[in-house]
């Protein structure tokens, strides 16, 4: 069976559809994935895809591309070429997968599958509901299996990449903390003045500190490291991101992809969580971790990417003191220096190397 798995989201959405895709790929002998050029990355890391089609949707993103047919058009091509049986179509739980489906129902996809509130017409053969508080990643699974498929015994159902790389070239030996101060949207993530008071307070209680963010991010992070933490700034791709990650001893982030990715490779997180969207579906998934910020605060469910309430509340009343001492709570917790237990490799059917496809 051939199956495409559809997330257009960002790449902490894709790291989140892992566990869906791991089931998946248990039941079919080739399993390709539909993502977004922000997602793409993060589908390259997901153990059981084959294959990675990139194409940057409409109705999907911050600023999404104008409605181009000729894109279109080769879309449903390409879909078409590839002889699917089955399509999943994972969504947030605020999305509609209905335009989605319409394509690949054009594209001539045998059975498609989706989690809609909407009345899906002729464009959906299972039209899934979801489970009230479920997490995302739960949602994805559950659709899954909706579906007929399951992940196997011995998969526990937790995030999980690839093999990350050895990091110590870039953060140096011995144990850290990692502070990633940055968000995709920021109503998500705290001021930088807040992360860098949690720098100095993590210094001064004798933790090393690395400090990451992506390359539009490098005057933040310097800002933040200061004179206090190593500087990673603009230095590391997903990947190597995740090797960054996977060697730390706990991570502070806000509910942003790298909090999603730190899961996925099995460590703990201290989560600045803005409560825009809500916490029990997107906080960090199967892993020990702590929520900080007001989860009451005036802004809640409100979806907001800029914050709407004056000065932030919900995240720039946090101290440094507070952070560093969540961390402490939390390492204090775990066995090996802070250390909990990473996810172990999940065997998949031999598969042939992934590659970028672009409509």
């Amino acid at each position: 069976m051939r199956v495409l798995v559809v997330r257009l989201d960002s790449a902490g959405d894709v790291l989140l559809a892992g566990p869906a895709v791991r089931a998946v790929a248990a039941g079919s002998r080739h399993v390709a994935m539909l993502c977004g050029p922000e997602g793409a990355p993060a589908a390259r890391l997901l153990p059981g895809v084959d294959r990675t089609i990139v194409w940057d949707a409409p109705w999907v993103g911050f600023d999404p591309p104008p409605v181009v047919p000729e894109d279109v058009h080769a879309l449903v091509r390409l879909l078409a070429e590839q002889r699917f049986d089955h399509a999943l179509v994972l969504t947030s739980f605020h999305q509609s997968p209905l335009p989605t489906a319409l394509l690949l129902r054009l594209a001539g996809i045998g059975r498609i599958a989706a989690t809609s509130e909407d009345y899906p017409g002729a464009l959906l053969d299972l039209r899934h509901h979801r489970a009230p508080g479920r997490h995302e990643a739960e949602a994805g699974l559950d659709l899954a299996v909706a579906a007929g498929f399951a992940l196997p015994p011995h998969d526990d159902g937790r995030l999980r990449v690839l093999a990350p790389p050895d990091a110590r070239g870039l953060t140096g030996p011995g144990p850290y903390v990692v502070v990633h101060p940055g968000a995709a949207v920021p109503a998500r993530a705290a001021g930088p003045e807040v992360a860098a008071a949690a720098v100095r307070a993590l210094a001064e209680a004798g933790h090393r500190v690395v400090v990451t963010g992506g390359p539009a991010e490098k005057a933040l992070t310097a800002e933040v490291a200061g004179r206090h933490a190593l500087d990673l700034g603009g230095r590391t791709d997903l990947e190597a991101l995740g090797g960054v990650l996977a060697a730390a001893d706990a991570v502070v982030v806000g509910n942003t992809g790298p909090a999603h990715l730190a899961a996925a490779v099995g460590t703990p997180v201290v989560s600045l969580f803005s409560p825009v969207v809500p916490a029990h579906r997107w906080r960090p998934f199967g892993v020990p971790h702590l929520l900080l910020g007001r989860q009451d605060a005036p802004c809640a469910g409100s979806r907001a990417r800029v914050c709407p309430v004056e000065a932030h509340p919900c995240l720039n009343t946090l101290t440094g003191a507070q952070i560093a001492e969540a961390v402490s709570r939390l390492t204090a917790t775990l066995p090996a220096a802070g250390r909990c237990a990473r996810p172990g490799p999940v065997p998949v059917p031999p598969r042939p190397a992934a590659r970028k496809v672009t409509s």
